[in-house]
């Protein structure tokens, strides 16, 4: 059976749905979910669910499943990664001048912001979340990792979602061995696995800022790795892996990712 695809922009980059077996009208139905998770998921609204869950920093408010759901990925991603994927980078964020769109272009850089521990700064409860006053999260490749690999699972047996560099393959592609990615300079076939890529070039403005802050220091990495690329049995997990293995660089990174269970990475300078 021949592959669908279709390929179109959101959540701040380039994505891609390919099913074999699945619908013109099924990969449809998944592009228009993608922009409604975008619009109640960016920062870069304030009217997202988003930006009105950190306005409301220092109460109690009520959240969606999918919020909740998310924020409890975050608290996930923090532990799985001792701490360096920590969605509490967003003032950090903003200080190092990535304060809107990057299509828009940075801002001026301001102070140095310490980043918090995420567990003292975040608590969910069933229906409900709460934000220590003053702290605010971004849930950048956590929120794209995790929704690949919900909606591959929506997609049928023989599909692979990439949102931005997040990927989940489920089936053999059109061959049976597997999809085909590139992961650095080769070629890998993914099959029942995820794969994430995270890297300074794409988001980089001015001399040493990028979007990856390293929340031990309060400011873009500045590790030997430029490109991360990893495989994981969920693109949630490879996403935490990847990026916490560029902010180890070469010397930490492959105990790391040996130690968590990855299934593959490449690491380029």
């Amino acid at each position: 059976m021949a592959i669908e695809r279709r390929l179109f922009g959101a959540l701040g980059g380039d994505c891609e749905l390919y099913g074999i077996g699945v619908g013109e009208e099924a990969l449809a139905h998944g592009e228009a979910w993608i922009h409604r998770m975008h619009d109640r998921l960016t920062r870069f609204s304030p009217d997202s669910e988003l930006s009105r869950f950190n306005a409301q920093a220092g109460r109690w408010a009520e959240v969606t499943p999918l919020l909740e759901a998310l924020l409890r990925q975050c608290l996930r991603a923090y532990e799985e990664s001792d701490g360096l994927v920590n969605a509490a980078i967003l003032p950090a964020l903003l200080a190092a001048g990535y304060t809107r769109t990057f299509a828009d272009g940075p801002t001026a850089v301001t102070t140095t912001v310490a980043v918090p521990s995420l567990p003292e700064v975040l608590e969910v409860a069933g229906g409900r979340a709460r934000l220590r006053h003053g702290a605010q999260i971004d849930l950048g490749g956590i929120a794209k990792g995790w929704l690949a690999d919900q909606l591959v699972a929506d997609l049928g047996d023989n599909a692979l979602v990439n949102l931005c560099g997040d990927l989940m393959a489920r089936g053999g592609g059109e061959r049976g061995d597997g999809w085909p990615v590139g992961m650095g300079v080769e070629t890998v076939l993914l099959l029942d696995i995820g794969a994430a890529t995270s890297g300074t070039r794409r988001r980089a403005w001015g001399e040493g800022l990028h979007h990856l802050i390293d929340p031990r220091t309060g400011l873009p990495s500045a590790t030997d790795v430029r490109e991360a690329s990893v495989l994981a049995q969920t693109a949630a997990d490879a996403e935490i892996y990847a990026k916490a293995a560029l902010l180890l660089g070469t010397a930490d990174a492959p105990a790391y990712l040996e130690g968590h269970g990855a299934l593959g990475w490449y690491l380029a300078p």
